[in-house]
């Protein structure tokens, strides 16, 4: 229920209500208050009252055209002149009810007004609305991707009439039309609620959709010449509601109902997008967005939910492995362990540096600036990475927890010891080497040349690359799926990483590695019961030497994140949708 809405129990006076900005509607016979101006939709939503829909959508215009939010609207009928209004026990006018339904996607509400969601007109009006587009519609439920979420299937059992009366041959349309590299079109399908014209053009920016024809040989197409491969595209088959758009990822991969759904966040740049990882039998089947208009709004770019088949690929190290002879062999975690902290305290600490990666969580980073301190070294950098961001989503900042890094270690430029760590590996003054979760040809400067030239160097890391093939220790860390932990977003939000997926084989969480470095760096033993456990351990550590998270837990940080430091960064897509709602163009 919003904020603003009143409960039966709490209705405030007339008087007051009005100051308030609210006003008095009867929803299904029961007086309520809501927002003056909210669309009849949304009032009746805020007290849990369904009025099934297809093509409105909070965060586009409202077209009105699926006729499907149809309700029977109600006013005081307009007293004679010289006549007073008459009221009722409580206060209210009697409702005049219209004898023809009026669509509640794009009515707002007004002072005495009435609302009837369901009754013999609406319900006749629904099933009519529901034959309609079934009239044409294809048969494909047991083929189709949609199937278990789907709208159209959903309300033809809530509201439709149960049977057909339709005898003759249905129009035929184009199907599995290849419309862009990520996306793919069937217009039988289709039942013309628009969402996804409005979607790219409205949100995305690039008007490519239309229709073409009319009637029922109305058909959506995108325009000649053109193809729907903007970055933001499959975002058009989230909101579909029913298989005519779908990701040529997920298509005929797996039905929806075997899928376990856990929220998480995105970690392929600074926003953070809330998303929802889909899996079953410890794979990733899909990603999509989740709401939270602090963060992502519905939305998130195609080239963040499609990076996760990484995570399965034949490249992913699944074991502790020791460089003897020039090979790579596997080992107990136990013995790469100590060959670790043995290979690294050979060395003055002025001689030892760990770079560390901005991808990795608060709680991994909090435990690596310990690391630093019980080896003594000062040297100790992430890797920065920076792009020209999309002006919607996309940050220019390619690291997901650059902010977090920052305040864990105190650092306004966490990455500013970089070069010197660069220099110093050439020159041959560093000749001990921690890497953490890097591949250090790739973004950090440095070459096969370089990383060669080091004595000793171990590394954490999830694929086989060139970073891998030179340490002498590898230790298998766990990807963003298979991590719990913390991460501070580009607008000082910190949001919750979550567990979708086990670790493959022998790779561990990464929190677990650099804590039994640091307990056989200090002797002692990881199984101590004064030593942490568990995650929430070492964010209470954390959180207990970090003024910005301090009276915070894992669990008190809540599915949508909060706000620990203000960054002033902005993220683009949300101003713009915020503009929009401001002019009264979307609800929000």
């Amino acid at each position: 229920m919003s904020e603003n809405a009143s409960t039966a129990e709490e209705r405030l006076p007339k008087d007051l209500a009005a100051e308030k900005g609210l006003v008095n509607v009867q929803i299904d016979g029961v007086w309520r208050q809501v927002p003056k101006g909210t669309r009849m939709i949304e009032a009746c939503r805020m007290f849990a009252v369904e009025v099934p829909h297809y093509c409105y959508h909070p965060k586009l215009s409202s077209p009105g055209n699926c006729r499907m939010c149809l309700v029977q609207m109600g006013m005081p009928p307009r007293p004679a002149p010289g006549q007073d209004p008459t009221l009722d026990d409580e206060g209210y006018q009697p409702i005049g009810w219209m004898p023809r339904p009026v669509i509640a996607c794009a009515n707002t509400v007004g002072e005495n007004m009435g609302i009837r969601t369901s009754g013999e007109l609406v319900e006749k009006c629904r099933e009519g609305v529901m034959e309609f587009l079934l009239i044409n519609h294809p048969l494909d439920c047991p083929i189709c991707d949609q199937a278990g979420e789907c709208r159209l299937q959903e309300q033809s059992v809530g509201y439709g009439r149960g049977t057909s009366r339709f005898v003759d041959m249905k129009v035929k349309k184009p199907k599995n039309v290849d419309i862009g590299k990520n996306i793919r079109l069937d217009d039988e399908r289709c039942i013309m609620c628009s969402r996804c014209i409005r979607f790219m053009d409205e949100v995305a920016g690039d008007p490519v959709l239309g229709f073409t024809q009319r009637g029922t040989h109305t058909t959506l197409t995108v325009h000649p010449g053109r193809r729907l491969d903007h970055n933001y595209a499959l975002n058009t088959a989230d909101i579909c509601p029913v298989g005519a758009l779908t990701s040529n990822d997920f298509r005929f991969d797996m039905r929806v109902w075997f899928l376990k759904e856990t929220k998480t966040i995105d970690v392929n740049c600074g926003t953070g997008a809330n998303i929802v990882v889909w899996t079953r039998n410890n794979t990733i089947y899909r990603i999509t967005p989740r709401q939270n208009d602090d963060v992502n709004s519905c939305w998130m770019p195609d080239s963040h939910r499609l990076n996760f088949h990484y995570i399965d690929s034949d490249e992913r190290l699944a074991e502790p492995l020791i460089k003897k002879d020039g090979k790579h062999l596997p080992v107990s975690w136990k013995e790469a362990i100590q060959t670790t902290i043995e290979g690294l305290k050979k060395f003055d600490a002025s001689e030892v540096a760990i770079i560390a990666s901005a991808r990795m969580t608060n709680e991994e980073l909090f435990l690596v600036k310990a690391l630093a301190g019980d080896l003594g070294t000062d040297h100790l950098t992430i890797v920065p990475r920076s792009a020209e961001g999309d002006g919607m989503l996309v940050s220019s900042d390619r690291n997901p927890n650059t902010t977090g890094t920052k305040l864990v270690w105190r650092r306004e430029d966490p990455a500013f010891r970089l070069t010197e760590i660069r220099e110093g590996v050439r020159s041959g003054a560093i000749k001990g080497l921690l890497v953490l979760g890097e591949d250090l040809t790739a973004d950090a400067g440095f070459s096969a040349e370089d990383i060669a030239k080091v004595e000793f160097m171990a590394s954490i890391q999830l694929l086989a690359g060139v970073t891998a093939d030179a340490s002498d220790v590898v230790l298998p860390g766990a990807a963003f799926s298979e991590k719990r932990g913390s991460m501070v977003n580009v607008t000082g939000r910190i949001q919750r990483l979550n567990r979708a997926t086990e670790p493959i084989g022998q790779a561990r969480d990464d929190w677990e590695i650099l804590r039994d470095l640091i307990c056989k760096l200090i002797n002692k033993p990881a199984t101590d019961a004064d030593y942490p456990h568990m995650i929430e351990d070492i964010f209470k550590d954390m959180a207990a030497k970090t003024s910005s998270l301090e009276g915070l837990t894992l669990s008190k940080i809540g599915d949508l994140g909060q706000i620990v430091t203000e960054t002033g960064v902005t993220i683009p897509l949300l101003e713009n949708e915020r503009a929009r709602k401001a002019a009264g163009e979307i609800v929000g």
